[in-house]
């Protein structure tokens, strides 16, 4: 089973903590965020994981060598001459990552109990090109999906952006489910990634949204589950108070 790491962010909302270590290695709980989330991948079991590198990328090289790539097959995507965000990320990796199977992406500032081999099982079960793990927190932005969770669209409720324009919401045959920042991906989809639209640097979002009227994009609610965006201090603190209690 294939994962990849997303772990070339600035870090900007944990300054100054990345001002001379990259976001993935900054400590939760006495283990980087990096170790956490390969760890909780391994669990899982997946055994082939791409992280992809470009803020201090070289000092997270230089951890992974330092732990023996945590025992799993692991290969670094090198985005330090240019980062791609999400979708381009993703692109970038493609040939790390392809093959007959799909492969789950994890955002490395996000720590989750979620159960990820029941979400990559779904993935496989549902037939669906994607499959993304979302919740119900309170957040400003939103994906939109039917009754059988298949994603329609997106929304800001506080700007009341709504994507694909044609879109009408509020809508009682739509659901608002928030991202949680994991996915996975069948190799059908990055075909559509091959248009011109998606070159260099672009977000997985708006891709997914622009293409989810053709492909089969489902989302997989989160449930009985803890889930901490460690990106900033004040989540920060509450995912490193949950790690010290589970001891």
């Amino acid at each position: 089973m294939k994962a990849m790491i997303f772990a070339a962010g600035l870090g900007t909302r944990l300054r100054p903590l990345t001002d001379h270590i990259p976001k993935a290695l900054i400590p939760v709980d006495g283990m980087p965020m990096l170790a956490r989330v390969i760890l909780s991948l391994k669990t899982a079991g997946f055994t082939e994981i791409v992280v992809n590198i470009h803020h201090f990328g070289e000092q997270i090289i230089d951890y992974l060598e330092s732990q023996q790539n945590f025992g799993v097959t692991l290969r670094i995507s090198d985005e330090r001459g240019e980062l791609l965000d999400t979708g381009g990320g993703i692109k970038k990796a493609r040939a790390l990552l392809e093959g007959n199977e799909p492969f789950l992406v994890h955002n490395v500032d996000i720590l989750t109990d979620a159960d990820l081999a029941t979400l990559y099982r779904q993935h496989l079960e549902s037939r669906a090109d994607a499959t993304l793990l979302t919740n119900q927190r309170t957040t400003h932005r939103y994906l939109l999906t039917d009754t059988a969770h298949r994603l329609c669209g997106w929304t800001n409720v506080t700007t009341g952006e709504v994507l694909p324009a044609q879109l009408s919401y509020p809508n009682p045959s739509l659901r608002a489910e928030a991202f949680a920042g994991v996915h996975v991906l069948s190799p059908t989809l990055l075909r559509y990634m091959d248009a011109p639209r998606w070159q260099g640097k672009f977000s997985i979002i708006p891709f997914y949204i622009s293409v989810c009227r053709e492909a089969n994009i489902q989302t997989f609610p989160a449930k009985q589950t803890h889930w901490f965006d460690i990106g900033k201090p004040e989540t920060l603190a509450e995912a490193e108070a949950f790690c010290r209690g589970e001891k």
